[in-house]
């Protein structure tokens, strides 16, 4: 039987159990590093946009994070990361997270997101190959791993170079 996951955006009570779940969740300190780092940019951090997964006693054990990056010229969000504790991997904490995340960001009037992962991983969520809509990077990445998502059907996504917030470094 699978949890039932609740679905927030953070408090900054959160952001120690944030930095918690991403060190657990990755083999280094670069992604709970990155979190931090989006966090104090003003350019790159949207309120309501850095999501938390708590269980049904309230211990968070998810977090998935947009950030806002440009596709050319036009703003739209990053994800990433998104981190599970491991204990509560392949138990649907992702599955809550990302879509979670992406209703927020339509909510909030966003159109586009692309994410760099998992290529069989996040097209669950409706991510395509970003190539094939004009998009790539400045740096040479797995093309299956860049992929992108238009939030609206009536606005395709645009064709550019994705520029990253500064924290990342691309």
């Amino acid at each position: 039987m699978r949890s039932t996951w609740i679905t927030r955006a953070e408090t900054s009570a959160d952001i120690p159990t944030i930095r918690a779940i991403n060190l657990a969740a990755f083999p280094t300190a670069e992604e709970a590093e990155l979190v931090e780092a989006l966090r104090a940019d003003p350019s790159a951090w949207l309120d309501g946009l850095s999501l938390v997964v708590a269980d049904r006693t309230g211990n968070l054990v998810g977090h998935a994070l947009l950030t806002r990056c440009h596709i050319g010229d036009t703003p739209a969000l990053c994800l990433g990361p998104v981190a599970v504790r491991p204990e509560q991997q392949n138990r649907g904490v992702g599955s809550a997270a990302v879509p979670a995340a992406l209703t927020a960001a339509k909510a909030a009037g966003e159109r586009y997101v692309v994410v760099l992962g998992h290529p069989t991983y996040y097209p669950r969520f409706g991510f395509t190959r970003a190539s094939a809509h004009g998009i790539g990077l400045t740096i040479d990445v797995p093309d299956e791993a860049l992929m992108a998502l238009a939030l609206d059907a009536d606005h395709p996504l645009p064709g550019g170079t994705v520029r990253y917030a500064a924290p990342f470094g691309i």
